[in-house]
């Protein structure tokens, strides 16, 4: 081949090459950087009044005045809302009122008893004011305007305000008085429906400022708190505004969403300019401001990972990586020093060698259902541990995982060394065995800590080998290596399949596999060092 073609292939194959690398560096910066930015979000992004009262509650940060001071601020804003809420819901779900009605009557007849009004009069007045109850009473259960209008109509025509001033039977005119202003705004046939629609509406606010004025305070914390990101806000904000429904366009023809505004449900009541009111005013209730997060880094987090940090997974993860390393590291470099130095080319080192790679391709979720037979079932049990997941469990499990990986690229750096190197050690008197750990194992470590970056990339990532072996989704930082523990890789595995969970707190989710990626880069970093020191100490530099 002449020399001209020769150079235009090898400039055409370094070109290739160099395209090669930068569209894989891009492609990666396409697929990491989404993730990475979203993954900022848990730390830096709008926090509302919700989640600095999460923090003060929880953590004790945070100024107690200032907190107070913004709560009353918000609240009186939400105040206005929840009344024209109130105001509607007693006038549709009159169930609460025909109690308290039937309660004053009760209330009446003590007073009667108290005033020690004689037997005749009092039976006469008694029941009058039963009649006025029952007419009451059967306009807040009618489920007809006309007929609900005539009972109070009625019983308005038989109130004897001489009678009955100053008694607990007044309440009955002002109770009637507020339910007439509902019957002229509100269809009554159509009760049932508001009565669901106004359920959707208040389900919506539980999520956006949390449990209502007149409601106990819920068990999970993830009930106790509006949205504490206004990002999140924004989303709970249009499921109360808009509402879809399922409609069939065309006959025959599978059905289709379409959205419209939920005011609509309660066209020509009080009730539908409640939705403009919350759009209006969605910032004076919630007060948001730029928030920065750090303690997510550290912070424990609630049952779900609703709300809090990511500080165990963290720590669990580094936990049982490193342990990994340092249970697969000794044996893998050990087995790739005698498969090189001591075993020669036979038949029974070629199988042993098509064992390992064949491991090496082995799903890892083999190597899981393997750790939880051998050593929780199996193992534990005999060397007097309990049989249950731990993070020993999980660090051993891991190690089997990544010990084809050391054991072929220990191989790989051992060969690499010159043979000069072992010849100059063994002819100034030393053994093959002081050869192999003064001078052959050093000059290949940074060939080896190769391996070990590769392992530390992938041990930190799974998921299945420690699914049975050693993860939880919550629980306490372990004490001893026989407890388990929380990792990031089982965590974002746990949101993923939470159901509605992962939709609810999308920004835990990438939260965790941001800081997954950096620990992994961190330990990279660590392991590229140490291997550039050792390769200028080789040099003498």
């Amino acid at each position: 081949m002449r020399s001209w073609l020769r150079m235009i292939f090898d400039k055409a194959f370094t070109g290739i090459s160099a395209a090669s690398i930068v569209l894989m560096a891009a492609a990666l910066v396409i697929i990491i950087s989404p993730m990475i930015v979203k993954g900022f979000g848990a730390v830096f992004f709008s926090g509302t009044v919700e989640f600095r009262r999460l923090q003060y509650e929880m953590h004790g940060r945070g100024s107690r005045q200032k907190l107070e001071k913004e709560l009353a601020e918000a609240n009186a804003v939400r105040a206005e809302m929840y009344a024209i809420i109130s105001r509607f819901r007693n006038g549709i779900d009159t169930s609460n009122i025909v109690r308290q009605v039937r309660q004053i009557y009760r209330e009446y007849g003590d007073y009667l008893d108290y005033k020690n009004v004689d037997m005749q009069t009092s039976a006469a007045v008694r029941g009058l004011a039963k009649k006025l109850r029952d007419e009451l009473c059967d306009a807040l259960q009618a489920a007809d305007n006309n007929e609900a209008t005539a009972h109070l109509n009625a019983m308005l025509a038989g109130f004897d305000r001489q009678l009955f001033e100053n008694t607990p039977v007044e309440k009955y005119v002002e109770i009637a008085g507020d339910y007439q202003k509902t019957v002229a705004a509100v269809d009554l046939s159509n009760r049932w429906r508001y009565e669901q629609s106004l359920g959707e509406v208040i389900e919506q606010l539980r999520l956006l400022f949390g449990p209502l004025p007149d409601e106990p305070k819920p068990a999970l914390s993830m009930h106790q708190y509006g949205c504490t990101r206004m990002d999140r806000a924004k989303v709970c904000l249009d499921g109360l505004i808009w509402k879809t429904k399922w409609v069939e366009i065309e006959k025959g023809k599978p059905l289709k969403p379409i959205r419209y505004r939920r005011a609509d449900d309660f066209a020509g009541t009080p009730m539908e300019k409640f939705f403009t009111f919350v759009e209006q005013n969605i910032k004076k209730m919630l007060l948001p401001r730029a928030t920065i997060y750090p303690q997510y880094l550290i912070d424990d987090s609630t049952p779900g990972h609703f709300f809090g940090g990511i500080g165990p997974e963290i720590l669990g993860t580094f936990i049982i990586t490193t342990l990994a390393i340092v249970f697969a590291l000794p044996l893998g470099v050990v087995s790739a020093g005698y498969l090189v130095e001591c075993a020669g080319d036979n038949i029974i080192v070629r199988i042993i060698r098509i064992c390992i790679n064949t491991l090496a391709g082995v799903p890892s979720i083999v190597f899981g259902l393997f750790g939880l037979a051998f050593f929780v079932l199996y193992l534990f049990p005999k060397v007097g541990l309990q049989s249950k997941p731990c993070v020993l469990a999980a660090s051993v499990t891991l190690a089997i995982l990544i010990l084809p990986v050391i054991i072929r690229a220990s191989e790989e750096a051992i060969r690499t060394v010159p043979h000069t190197y072992r010849e100059a050690s063994l002819s100034l008197g030393a053994g093959g065995f002081k050869t192999f750990v003064s001078v052959t194992l050093p000059a290949a470590m940074p060939g080896i800590l190769t391996g070990v970056i590769l392992s530390l990339s992938r041990a930190a990532g799974e998921t299945a080998p420690i699914l049975f072996t050693g993860a939880v989704a919550f629980g306490p930082i372990p004490k001893s290596l026989t407890e388990p523990a929380r990792t990031l890789s089982y965590g974002s595995y746990d949101i993923a399949v939470g159901d509605k969970l992962a939709a609810l707190v999308p920004h835990q989710q990438f939260g965790m596999v941001t800081a997954l990626i950096l620990l992994v880069l961190g330990l990279n970093i660590c392991a590229v060092l140490l291997r550039i020191k050792i390769a200028k100490k080789l040099r003498g530099v």
